[in-house]
């Protein structure tokens, strides 16, 4: 029977290692952001990982595509829009905690072309060979550009140049190559890069607001370490990150 006892003891070890391990593991967080975040969140998540254990995972794309995403079922903490429409749809799913979600962050479009171009205005793009805007039905950036577009009168007259983008980083890759005449991003896009210029800026009246939602999903297996992130991102030090990219605070006049 000695043989059994020592196999009985052995399973015991291997169980209470396991739980040993098991209540040791870092807490992991999915963060789903839209594109234009990418490198200011990159920064944040340095500051983040002084005052945690809890392991970071970024899921950058358009917010359409992530917010379809999370309508499939993807696991998910807390996501960051670039628009209202694709952040409210979840709300009104109730996939998104009715107290952990708020606007956080401004921005602005901007018109950019390589560092040598003929494109002096927003009025020159009749003269654009190709202008690359982002896919207007799953890329805010895209769906803002096309409101200014038609609010100036000039979609109609241009949307046979137009070159469609799956997100706002593609569009700034398209105008750093010199695929394209110019393009249509976020200001906090173009800051990012010395390959491109600031053409002119699209008066906020021209579009929808573009406003930057958070919130912490409802099916977060670590709701506790996703709602300290959420409140992470809104302390000055991680707005002035924020502001240093080119994004302003809401709540900010």
């Amino acid at each position: 029977m000695k043989w059994v006892k020592i196999v009985v003891l052995t399973c015991l070890m291997v169980l209470l290692t396991s739980c040993f391990q098991d209540d040791n593991q870092n807490a992991e967080l999915t963060i789903s952001a839209a594109s234009s975040l990418k490198d200011a969140l990159v920064e944040i998540e340095g500051l983040y990982e002084e005052h945690t254990s809890t392991d970071i995972h970024f899921n950058f794309a358009s917010s359409g595509t992530l917010s379809k995403q999370i309508q499939q079922g993807a696991p998910v903490d807390v996501f960051l829009s670039a628009n209202l429409e694709n952040f409210d749809e979840l709300v009104k799913q109730n996939l998104i905690l009715e107290e952990e979600n708020k606007e956080l962050l401004k921005n602005e479009l901007v018109l950019i072309t390589p560092t040598s171009s003929t494109i002096q205005s927003i009025e020159d793009l009749t003269k654009a060979e190709k202008i690359a805007i982002g896919t207007p039905e799953t890329v805010p950036a895209g769906e803002y550009a096309k409101e200014a577009l038609i609010s100036l009168d000039l979609w109609d007259k241009v949307k046979e140049k137009i070159i469609f983008a799956k997100d706002v980083r593609q569009v700034l890759s398209y105008v750093e190559t010199g695929n394209v005449s110019t393009g249509i991003v976020y200001q906090t896009d173009a800051v990012v890069t010395s390959e491109v210029m600031v053409v002119e800026r699209f008066d906020a009246s021209l579009h929808s607001p573009i406003v930057y939602p958070v919130g912490v999903l409802k099916a977060s297996k670590n709701k506790e370490e996703a709602k300290h992130f959420y409140r992470f991102l809104q302390k000055k030090n991680v707005i002035d990150v924020f502001d240093k990219y080119g994004f302003h605070l809401v709540d900010k006049e």
